[in-house]
């Protein structure tokens, strides 16, 4: 018994693309092959699967790594290097010492 219906997006190249495909035993569901190559993902690739409302959104590792960097980039300013400030802190702790 399968258990309904599920919406996939993909942006191949910007652009959106829209499926409908059935959800099998244990919520199994297919993605097709074109939208993981969009995605950038192969077989034997892990991804992050992240439950938004009630939407799901499945990201590669090097769009999890991009999406990472975007939220960090809005706290740290473009040039500034926190792991150099954390080693010249751990040195100057460890000339203290």
């Amino acid at each position: 018994m399968g258990f309904g219906n599920i919406l996939v997006l993909c942006y191949p190249g910007g652009e959106m693309e829209r499926i409908t495909v059935k959800i099998g035993e244990g919520g199994v569901v297919t993605i097709p092959a074109h939208f993981l190559d969009a995605m950038g993902v192969k077989d034997g690739d892990e991804i992050t699967i992240t439950l938004d409302g009630r939407e799901l959104k499945l990201y590669s590792y090097q769009q999890a790594v991009k999406r990472a960097q975007e939220i960090v980039r809005r706290y740290i300013p473009e040039g500034r290097m926190l792991s150099e400030e954390l080693i010249r802190e751990r040195r100057e702790e460890a000339a203290r010492e």
